[in-house]
């Protein structure tokens, strides 16, 4: 699975964007929301942050719907050497 930022469409609250850092950063979406509410009761950020992360990170699914790897150029039949090993592909008539 590749690492990407992105907003959660399974673990949200308001928008996906605590989920989503939680998914990223690997630990409970629990944590990371606690440390929001704190760090904007104490005076550390602002909501505003939020809602910009809410506006620059992409949703889920618009990530995984693009394409991860694209077709080979030559098909398997066409090969002349090994791709791992190196050595030529001997083919039997």
């Amino acid at each position: 699975m590749s690492r990407q930022l992105a907003r959660s469409k399974s673990d949200r609250m308001i928008a996906g964007v605590c989920g989503g850092l939680a998914n990223y950063f690997n630990i409970d979406p629990v944590i990371v929301r606690l440390v929001f509410v704190v760090a904007v009761l104490f005076g550390g950020i602002s909501p505003l942050v939020y809602i910009i992360l809410w506006i620059v990170m992409p949703e889920e699914s618009a990530i995984r719907a693009q394409p991860t790897l694209p077709q080979h150029p030559r098909p398997v039949e066409e090969w002349k050497y090994d791709p791992y090993t190196g050595e030529p592909i001997r083919r039997e008539p």
